[in-house]
């Protein structure tokens, strides 16, 4: 896959974890919220932000200096 592919992706996969972090932030707002249904969303989450910190790595090379 070549920069802007991976330019893409990471901008979808950005919006997806905004749009879980408003999910959650709304089920939590309210008085009976599901635990089970936010730990899974929660749980996604981290899966999508673990590919972002993936996919950023791939495009920024570790250069030392």
């Amino acid at each position: 896959m070549n920069d802007d592919g991976y330019q893409q992706q990471l901008v979808q996969l950005k919006i997806e974890h905004r749009d879980l972090d408003d999910a959650i932030k709304a089920l939590t707002a309210q008085t009976l919220s599901d635990q089970l249904q936010i730990a899974r969303l929660k749980k996604k989450k981290l899966v999508l932000k673990d590919q972002i910190m993936r996919l950023e790595d791939q495009l920024v090379p570790d250069i030392i200096a």
